[in-house]
């Protein structure tokens, strides 16, 4: 597996801080770990051990939801 790119989408702001849309950008490295760059006004860089951890963190319940992009992209294009 080769790094692959993904953004946060967030139908609903529960926090009301990052807004709704894309809100972060990520990239996971071939070993599973993640970076999340936060978009907007308060903006941050943080690493995380898998995806599924920002899923946990991040999904409040289904209001927000990771997107593949790499793989958007290759689906698209065929």
């Amino acid at each position: 597996m080769s790094a692959r790119r993904f953004v946060l989408y967030r139908r609903e702001d529960v926090s009301g801080l990052s807004g709704e849309g894309i809100v972060a950008e990520g990239v996971q490295f071939s070993n599973g770990k993640c970076a999340l760059s936060w978009l907007g006004p308060l903006t941050s860089v943080v690493v995380y051990d898998d995806i599924e951890v920002v899923r946990k963190v991040h999904g409040h319940d289904g209001k927000t939801e990771v997107r593949l992009v790499d793989c958007l992209e290759e689906s698209t294009s065929q």
